[in-house]
């Protein structure tokens, strides 16, 4: 474990060689799983705010399941998550050439939004434990991305390097620098 600020990054963040391979998965890690992806308290403030900027993007369940629900649901332990169509993907997912996509990112990306996704879809595979005195940053192992292992072993790209802009995003430039600098 490497403790930096408020953090606790397990090693594996360093050791673990990913980086995702649409084309293989498919963006299975938006269809499965039993809960949709974490979200952050502002996350479903922006969510709301911009629900009709995101809705041309998604499929028709998903717009029926957050007009039924709204723009999020409780998981098993009562926390924050997107919901989920028919228990399976998430409501905000879309697919393009048989890829499951996220309808939030694309709305950012046509530039109708300020925000790319949630954050505990960037940072995936690393989930964040929420602890009374620090967070704990985990690799979260499934075996739907062992493509993204086979494919960031072959092209030698440790964890904290594919997720580089999600965890700037997350802690700030300063605080990633400072972790490279203890990874090394």
């Amino acid at each position: 474990m490497i403790y930096l600020e408020n953090t606790l990054v397990s090693d594996e963040v360093k050791e673990v060689f990913f980086c995702c391979d649409l084309p293989k998965c498919k963006g299975a890690c938006c269809v499965e799983g039993d809960a949709g992806a974490p979200l952050e308290e502002e996350e479903i403030s922006l969510l709301e705010d911009y629900i009709d900027e995101i809705k041309p993007f998604m499929v028709t369940e998903g717009i029926s399941e957050v007009e039924m629900l709204g723009v999020f649901d409780y998981d098993a332990e009562g926390k924050f998550v997107t919901p989920l169509i028919h228990g399976k993907e998430c409501a905000f997912v879309y697919f393009d050439a048989g890829i499951a996509q996220c309808a939030i990112e694309k709305a950012f990306r046509e530039k109708k939004i300020p925000f790319a996704k949630p954050i505990s879809c960037h940072l995936y595979p690393i989930r964040i434990r929420v602890t009374p005195v620090n967070e704990l940053l985990n690799y979260h192992k499934w075996p739907i991305c062992r493509k993204a292992l086979v494919k960031g072993h072959n092209e030698k790209i440790p964890l904290y390097r594919f997720l580089e802009g999600a965890l700037i995003r997350k802690y700030g430039r300063t605080w990633y620098n400072k972790l490279v600098k203890l990874l090394h």
